[in-house]
């Protein structure tokens, strides 16, 4: 956050016209940020513009005198406190007063009584958002400062004697790598903060989860490369993001790959780059997301799907730091921490033949195992909520009752797919609901094979039985609404590579 080292807390200024809300909340929040209290617009205003702004703000909106909606308009045209993020509390739920709070500037709408977790969930959220932005206006910054630095330094060699001309290539060629990284970076920070404007948080209080949080504390503030184990759907990439978030790397984007949705063909110019002509249809130079991450964290999702012949290449970057682009003999140095995760046994990989013995000792230095869901039924009454919430708010519903026959029917179910099913089986839910109360869809009130109870020996027999199972509960529909791929909250094509990788055929 602008204005923050690593040592700093945010500060969350809070408004409220009514003490007791100022003070439930102030207790909510003050052991992770400081907390600074207004009970109307006028003394909210002042704070804002003071040598000590806050990097977000909690604003009630009926309030006496100057309403919310006024100090938030007021926030947003002046200089000083437009980039403060405001999320606005209120008791009504009427869409046009979300509608209009958000066309004044507010990036969310919490609806009272509050939620604790969702009220801790959406100012770790924002406050993350409000970051990139920054990094991304500091990155702005920094390019054209060095652009105009170097371009200076350039006129200048240039100006020398021929015994100058070495130093002012070099110049060029410095300016040009920097040039490129800095608007690879900008480039993906964009595209990233579109992405993940509505990201899920870590929700849960189970000792599963707890353990799993504290190995995270373990490793993040060091630059060891961490290995992700979790089945389909467990939030594995929410675990890299918080690694990353607690690191010295923190203020540059984390950079993603998938390494199961992208073609054999394309995986390696995706994350090594490739020059100009070097393949059929490279029109262009492109930067890998090695470069991209160079002083940053890459997270590698599904490394378990990289090809053999291109596990080398990324033992090469895990040993030396460095690697040629598609096309180039210049080898590229880079610093880049490596995230990496797998729903795969890759012990029994390496055993079959299929991943690289010495590529498993590199990258399984600090192992990290995600529980899957059936371990954690502790957290479903909390995901329900969070999800419910945010999936009514998306669709203009008001969902504001759970009946226990349907949390008891939700915590009983074996969740093959994880939370990702669960986020798919309750926006069904919602959808089917005509009425204030959740109506849970009949189709998880079925009886469910318990793939697990058989306590097949690997991963990859698991996995074949847990595909297996959905695939006959919903009659072989590989796509479409209500399909298997919905349900495992994967794309179809990737289903169909898994289905054919597995040997699974419809008898």
């Amino acid at each position: 956050m602008e204005g923050l080292d690593c040592t700093e807390r945010a500060t969350i200024l809070v408004v409220d016209d009514t003490p007791e809300n100022l003070t439930l909340i102030s207790s909510l929040l003050k052991d992770d940020y400081k907390v600074k209290v207004a009970n109307g617009g006028e003394k909210a205003l002042k704070i804002a513009r003071s040598e000590s702004p806050p990097n977000l703000i909690l604003l009630d909106i009926m309030m006496p005198g100057m309403d919310g909606y006024e100090v938030c308009r007021r926030l947003k045209h002046d200089r000083e406190t437009m980039n403060i993020p405001v999320i606005f509390l209120t008791a009504r739920s009427e869409m046009e007063d979300e509608k209009k709070g958000l066309e004044l500037g507010a990036v969310d709408y919490i609806t009272k009584p509050i939620s604790p977790p969702i009220v801790k969930a959406r100012v770790k959220n924002h406050l993350a958002l409000k970051a990139m932005a920054d990094t991304l206006r500091d990155q702005n910054s920094l390019l054209e400062l060095e652009v105009s630095k170097r371009t200076a330094e350039l006129v200048v060699a240039k100006e020398e004697a021929e015994k100058g001309k070495e130093r002012a290539e070099a110049s060029l060629a410095e300016i040009l790598q920097l040039k490129e990284q800095l608007e690879g970076e900008r480039a993906y920070l964009q595209d990233e903060i579109k992405l993940e404007n509505n990201h899920d948080e870590i929700i849960g209080q189970s000792d599963a989860l707890k353990y799993v949080l504290y190995k995270v504390g373990q490793i993040a503030g060091s630059n060891t490369t961490v290995l992700v184990h979790g089945e389909t759907g467990t939030g594995k990439e929410l675990i890299a993001r918080a690694v990353h978030s607690l690191s010295l790397r923190k203020n540059r984007a984390l950079v993603k790959v998938n390494c199961a949705t992208l073609p054999a063909n394309l995986i390696e110019s995706e994350l090594f780059g490739h020059e100009k002509g070097s393949f059929t249809g490279s029109l262009a130079k492109h930067l890998g997301r090695f470069e991209v991450a160079n002083g940053a964290t890459l997270f590698l999702d599904e490394i378990g799907e990289l090809p053999l012949e291109l596990q080398a290449k990324l033992l090469r970057v895990l040993q030396d730091g460095e690697f040629e682009r598609l096309g180039s003999s210049h080898t590229i140095k880079v610093d880049t921490r490596i995230i990496a995760a797998t729903n795969r046994n890759l012990e029994e990989e390496v055993r079959k033949g299929r991943f690289r013995e010495d590529l498993w000792y590199r990258l399984n230095i600090f192992p990290i195992t995600m529980p899957p869901l059936r371990d954690r039924t502790d957290d479903i009454p909390l995901l329900v909520d969070f999800y419910v919430k945010k999936i009514a708010k998306r669709l203009g519903k008001a969902i504001e009752f759970i009946p226990e026959g349907v949390m008891a029917a939700l915590q009983s179910y074996l969740w093959p797919g994880n939370i990702r099913e669960l986020e798919n089986v309750l926006e069904r839910a919602v959808i089917n609901s005509s009425s204030p109360k959740l109506r849970l869809v009949d189709e998880l009130k079925k009886p469910v094979k318990d793939v697990f109870s058989t306590s097949p020996k690997t991963m990859e027999a698991v996995e074949r039985s847990h595909i297996f199972t959905v695939l006959e509960l919903t009659n072989w529909k590989v796509s479409g609404k209500g399909s298997a791929s919905e349900i495992l909250g994967l794309d179809r094509s990737t289903l169909r590579a898994r289905m054919s990788k597995l040997n699974i055929e419809k008898p």
